[in-house]
């Protein structure tokens, strides 16, 4: 079960309003990224029918900011028409906008993992507050991977969510000290094998011994090569994301376990 729930407050909501166009707002703190490329698709396919509500937050201001439904908003201004049904939840901050943006994508085509996260550092879920200060204390960030940035956001943000902030700063920190820093050392993979390993068995482990015996073992690039080559060898089944984290965590089993007589893990 998550660590982390979606709670919004009640508050007032009316449907089916009818709203001016060109009144509405976008906060792009509060927002994925707008594409001109997908509302023209809209217009090109338009079906009246189809275009339903979209949802808009009245602030205590009285303006009036889109949460969900920017690219029919769009495709609708692009065709020329002056209003569009609306959803209108009122009174929300913005940190709720974030969040009501967020719980109405979590069971449609939601947004990128990058825009998921900036906006739910918006919204001030403790998921990736958590997560941010744990890549804070290292000097991460997120992005496209490189030395400084990890790219890697749904596996970050699974080990937080399954484990705790605290699993990933270890985590994080197992990984410097055992590759130094390179885009090699935050691949998903291996920091999510880590984090299995150390969420499961961190009460046992010594985090200094377990980065000691992965740097033996080679450097983080060896490492992405060996558990790619042993995921996929059981075939086509066994080469997803979930199964190279998994492999992952296997093969670090095994180098922890070698030579030990104490502190050995059953598998």
């Amino acid at each position: 079960m998550s660590k982390y729930q979606y709670i919004l407050a009640d508050h007032p909501v009316e449907h089916g309003v009818s709203v001016n166009v060109d009144s509405l707002k976008i906060d792009p703190n509060a927002q994925r990224a707008l594409s001109e490329k997908r509302a023209q698709a809209i217009v090109d396919e338009f079906v009246p029918e189809a275009v339903g509500s979209i949802v808009v937050s009245e602030r205590k201001n009285g303006k009036r900011y889109i949460v969900d439904g920017m690219h029919r908003h769009r495709a609708i201004q692009l065709r020329g028409e002056k209003t569009i049904v609306a959803e209108i939840h009122k009174g929300l901050t913005q940190k709720e906008e974030a969040m009501l943006f967020l719980i109405k994508n979590r069971e449609t085509k939601g947004p990128s993992a990058f825009d998921e996260y900036r906006i739910g550092l918006t919204a001030k879920l403790p998921l990736f507050a958590d997560t941010q200060r744990a890549l804070d204390a290292h000097g991460l960030t997120v992005g496209s991977t490189s030395t400084n940035t990890v790219g890697a956001v749904n596996g970050i943000l699974r080990i937080t969510n399954t484990y705790g902030a605290e699993i990933l700063d270890r985590t994080l920190r197992v990984a410097e000290k055992a590759w130094g820093r390179s885009p090699a050392t935050w691949d998903g993979m291996l920091l999510g094998g880590i984090g299995q390993f150390l969420g499961r068995h961190g009460d046992i482990v010594d985090d200094e011994e377990l980065a000691s015996k992965m740097a033996k073992a080679g450097p983080a690039q060896a490492w992405i090569g060996k558990v790619c080559s042993l995921a996929t060898a059981g075939g086509m089944h066994h080469s997803g994301t979930g199964s190279r984290v998994a492999t992952c965590y296997t093969l670090l089993l095994a180098h922890w376990n070698r030579g030990k007589t104490k502190n050995k893990i059953a598998a």
